[in-house]
């Protein structure tokens, strides 16, 4: 069972969805937490060891795949409100208690083009990312590519909760795929913007098979899918530089800038990689 580091396991009771997990923050787990999450800013980190209480993680739902186990989790903290989790493989991917990171990618990657009506985004997550692509009344459509079958369903079915108000938009369209996959198969010229928010960049990969979107084959689908005046944007904690010299090999103009991202109360840097099309 994956564990945070630094915590020890209080008691455990029951499976699956009423499985209850409690782990108490002791000081060295949270020093040694400290250190885990300064290279994942997503991450719960507590600014003070006098911060420290009693969480309770409740399991919501599980899903095996070919890539590994898929959880949802509520972590609820003493004295404050429940927030959902998703973890893969027992990694931490987001929550729906800090999401600015995946609004400020698609208010950046939207600033780009002039005429963004047809949009894909390369990773559900809790639907934060689309849901700010949406918020945009120039997008006709924004199609949304993700790999795990059970997290589509769980938006649909109200596993998460907010997951059906954000589906419930008639130019959100889902589909359970693979991105690369989805990106060799498109036409020509379907897109006005493409948003890659699968990982953190190719130095933070949620799964290792993901590398293969960051290499030139995919990159050059990506660019073919683009309208004249489009944009790939990728969404990187660092400034990935093999990354922008494989983009620049196929866009006419490839930039990284820095982006300023509040997290939990404390300043990040996050990397906004852009190829565009002529």
């Amino acid at each position: 069972m994956p564990t945070l580091p630094g915590f020890l396991p209080a008691q455990r009771a029951g499976l699956g969805t009423s499985l209850r997990e409690l782990w108490l923050w002791t000081v060295d787990g949270l020093r040694r937490q400290q250190r885990h999450t300064s290279r994942s800013p997503r991450l719960h980190r507590p600014h003070d060891v006098r911060e420290a209480l009693l969480v309770e993680y409740v399991e919501v739902a599980r899903a095996e795949s070919e890539r590994g186990e898929l959880v949802l989790r509520e972590r609820r903290e003493e004295g404050g409100p429940a927030f959902l989790e998703l973890r893969a493989n027992g990694v931490f991917v987001m929550d729906n208690a800090e999401f600015t990171s995946e609004e400020a990618l698609a208010s950046a990657a939207l600033e780009l083009v002039d005429t963004p009506r047809q949009v894909l985004v390369g990773g559900m997550g809790l639907g934060f990312t689309m849901h700010r692509v949406l918020a945009d009344p120039r997008v006709e459509r924004c199609t949304v590519v993700e790999i795990e079958e059970a997290l589509v369903g769980w938006m649909r079915d109200g596993t998460v909760p907010h997951g059906q108000t954000m589906l419930a938009d008639e130019r959100a369209h889902v589909v359970v795929a693979d991105v690369t996959d989805a990106l060799a198969e498109a036409a020509p010229t379907s897109y006005d913007l493409v948003l890659l928010d699968v990982d953190n960049g190719p130095s933070f990969l949620v799964h290792e098979s993901n590398a293969r979107l960051y290499e030139s084959d995919s990159l050059g689908d990506a660019r073919r899918v683009l309208r004249p005046g489009g944009a790939l944007v990728v969404w990187s904690m660092d400034r990935a530089p093999e990354l922008l010299g494989a983009m620049a090999g196929v866009f006419d103009d490839v930039a990284a800038q820095p982006r300023a991202v509040r997290l939990q109360e404390r300043d990040e840097e996050y990397w906004l990689l852009t190829g565009r099309v002529r």
